[in-house]
């Protein structure tokens, strides 16, 4: 089948591998700046796809109809992204019934805006898509979009009407606002009942968020004007429907077409999609002039851009305040410095990036529904300096912290703090010496630490979104003799990598530290060292659970046809698990409030299935079944004897039912209790939040690497059962027997 063109920036080589960890890769850029047998030919029906629809046709506008141009690139996207996916999968009736559900998704998430007559009516096409498709024939979503207008339309002279009256006690105490699943509505009067409760329910986040107008923490002197949210509540409402119908009614035919598009492409997996030609243009101009953003990766969450994770070095995580943007957080709104905060809900996530990219140290305002949140019962306002990433906050760090264990012994435990796995790769491809690396600086950390003679190490991988495959391995290498590391499927068959360097830098006791938020490469390289036996891992219940690669295709010569993001490549650890969805299961599971998030893999719509291969050989440093369990039982009884960890629990039992939360009340007062018990637990929260980037943080005060290093400590007592050499201290280097001498030392 035919092949498009692989780009030479994005494309992934045989000699090394950037992991993407988000929904979007190009997101990412944009937020910164710089099979089965054939089956017989249904083409017959496409003919009556048409017809079926021929009445609405009719009515749709010259910007809401697809062009030739677009039936061009639709023929030869289903040709082309096939035959580059990992899958092999052909575009066919299951494909086409996911990209109708992820049309229909899009447009109305929670089934607020589209009748159950019309769902019925969109039904029928649902395993048709695929041969309207492979011909050209776009003209569905189009149509669909026709009908999303008029009962958009609809809905907002519905909000007018009651907004031009005084809010009357509503039928009913509770508002069920979680809907992604509920019936789609049938009658007139369910419809305009639904939408009262959800109007008063907008009425009273908007009055809580006025009244809590207070709790920002400003990044400059001026004071953020969020003159909207000062508006009277019915106005702002009023404003924001008026404002979304505008941005529905001005979404031209490319917007509808990329949409549709996107559909199919995430029908095979949520990380592959379309990328359009403006997408790609944005991406051009982005490396070009270096715009630059907030530090952020996003994804469309329910009509909200999602944070999905933050980058290493960006102004985002390098934000400390108490008020500030984490992962999970859902953005609503954006403002430029003091000018009005514009409501985002619902827009394009492109228009979303746009909006927060900017001219570095020039200042944009979010507002935010918090991560413990769901609900969007309340808001937080975040402003922040754009800046491009600190590529020296990327790096790895060390610090030694001390620890008191039972015995009375004192222990100099090394910590070494990785948010990515970074590498210089143009320095890498022309064979430079020293090129700058996550594996190089971990390397002369290791031997740092050793010198400093700590008793053990704990690897730090927390909130770690992966990076470059090459740094993984050849850090994995660090802590083992040789063996191989990971396996690589990809189209063409399976490649093993491999330890490049028999050399052990660090033999020593050795505990690895997870999140949910850990991925990709920091999947490889704490699978790596389980599978081996050499590292205890410690963290959420599973790490994030992302194992698979995409890489940047066009779909011709012609700019114009614009390129696919898509999965080429899949992660195998040693043993022939994937850890795609299953992620790595930590060894001695300590919750964090990540843990309650759903924000992993198996979150994502169409997530590809986790599979199994033939174990490659190699043979573990030990077995650590016993020690562990020994780990285990001490790790516990600590925990239940500590009072701070017995008010984290209660901590992370409140944030879960939290989460669990699908009705909320319609009574004003009782919202506002339950604002103030929801900030109270963030205030507690605040107290054991993770600042393992932050290397002059006190260890007592982030509680899961507290514990940590206890159970490193407990494993170093065992370390004659486990049978771990101790570690012979390297030379020092010229530079630092420069500085000896110059001590006079």
């Amino acid at each position: 089948m035919p092949s498009g063109h692989h780009r030479g920036l994005s494309h992934t080589t045989k000699q090394d591998m950037t992991i993407p960890t988000d929904r979007s890769t190009l997101n990412r850029f944009i937020l910164f700046g710089p099979g089965p047998a054939c089956r017989s030919d249904r083409s017959s029906f496409v003919g009556g796809i048409l017809a079926a629809w021929l009445i609405f046709a009719s009515n749709v506008t010259a910007a809401g109809q697809p062009t030739v141009q677009q039936a061009r690139i639709a023929e030869r996207f289903t040709r082309i992204f096939p035959h580059e996916h990992i899958s092999r999968i052909p575009v066919d009736d299951t494909i086409s019934e996911r990209a109708w559900s992820n049309l229909i998704a899009r447009l109305d998430y929670d089934r607020l805006i589209f009748r159950n007559a019309d769902i019925r009516e969109f039904a029928a096409q649902s395993t048709r898509l695929d041969d309207a498709i492979r011909t050209g024939d776009v003209t569905f979503p189009f149509l669909v979009y026709e009908r999303y207008l008029e009962r958009l339309r609809d809905r907002c002279r519905f909000v007018d009407t009651l907004l031009a009256e005084p809010f009357q006690p509503a039928d009913t105490n509770q508002y069920f606002w979680k809907r992604d699943q509920a019936p789609w509505i049938d009658s007139d009067a369910e419809w305009n009942r639904i939408w009262a409760q959800k109007v008063r329910n907008e009425f009273i986040q908007i009055t809580l968020l006025q009244e809590r107008g207070d709790r920002t923490n400003s990044v400059t002197p001026d004071a953020i004007d969020t003159t909207d949210t000062h508006l009277p509540p019915v106005e702002f409402i009023r404003k924001r429907y008026r404002q979304m119908l505008t941005l529905a009614e001005d979404t031209d035919a490319d917007g509808i077409f990329q949409r549709y598009l996107s559909a199919f492409a995430q029908a095979y997996d949520p990380h592959s999609d379309y990328m359009s030609p403006t997408e790609i243009e944005d991406f051009n101009i982005d490396m070009r002039l270096s715009l630059v953003g907030i530090g952020a990766l996003l994804r469309s969450e329910e009509g909200s851009a999602q944070v999905v994770r933050l980058i290493p070095g960006g102004p985002a995580s390098r934000d400390k305040r108490d008020i500030r943007l984490k992962p999970g957080d859902r953005i609503i709104a954006v403002g430029e410095d003091t000018a009005p905060p514009v409501d985002i809900l619902h827009w394009p996530l492109t228009k979303v990036v746009r909006l927060i990219r900017g001219e570095p140290n020039t200042r944009v305002v979010l507002v935010v529904i918090p991560a413990d949140d769901p609900s969007g019962a309340s808001t937080k306002i975040v402003d922040i300096l754009r800046d491009e990433v600190k590529l020296e906050e990327q790096a790895a760090t060390s610090r030694v912290h001390t620890v008191q264990s039972p015995d009375g012994v004192a222990r100099q435990l090394g910590v070494i703090s990785l948010p990515a796995f970074y590498a210089d790769m143009d320095a890498r491809q022309r064979d430079q010496p020293n090129v700058k690396s996550s594996a190089r600086d971990v390397r002369l950390l290791l031997h740092k630490l050793t010198r400093e003679n700590v008793s053990g190490i704990l690897l730090d991988l927390r909130n770690n979104g992966g990076g470059s495959l090459v740094d993984a391995v050849e850090m994995s290498g660090l802590f083992l003799s040789s063996g191989p590391i990971v396996q690589v499927v990809e189209r063409q068959g399976i490649r093993v990598l491999s330890d490049p360097d028999p050399a052990t830098v660090y033999d020593g006791p050795l505990v690895v530290l997870v999140n949910r938020l850990s991925a990709s490469a920091s999947e490889i390289l704490a699978g790596a060292l389980q599978d081996y036996g050499r590292a205890v891992v410690i963290g959420d219940s599973k790490t994030h659970g992302k194992g698979t690669v995409q890489t940047i295709v066009d779909l011709a010569r012609d700019e114009r046809f614009g390129a696919i993001r898509v999965t080429n490549a899949g992660y195998y650890r040693v043993t022939g698990q994937s850890t795609q969805l299953r992620g790595v299961t930590p060894h001695i599971i300590i919750p964090s409030p990540m843990d309650i998030l759903a924000i992993g893999e198996d979150a994502l719509p169409n997530a590809m299935e986790c599979s199994t291969i033939l174990t490659v050989p190699f043979t573990p440093v030990t077995s650590l079944d016993e020690p562990v369990g020994h780990l285990v039982r001490q790790s516990i009884l600590r925990r239940q004897q500590d009072p701070r960890f017995q008010a984290y629990t209660n901590l992370l039992a409140r944030l879960t039912a939290m989460q669990e939360t699908r009705e909320l009340s319609l009574d004003l007062d009782t919202r506002r209790q339950m604002a103030q018990t929801e900030q109270s637990l963030r205030d507690l929260q605040q107290q054991f939040e993770s600042e393992e980037d932050t290397p002059k943080v006190k260890p007592d005060t982030d509680l899961v690497l507290q514990e940590s290093l206890n159970i490193l400590a407990d494993l170093i007592k065992q370390s004659t059962v486990i049978a771990i050499p101790a570690p012979t201290p390297p030379p020092p280097t010229w530079w630092e027997r420069v500085q000896q001498w110059m001590k006079g030392t």
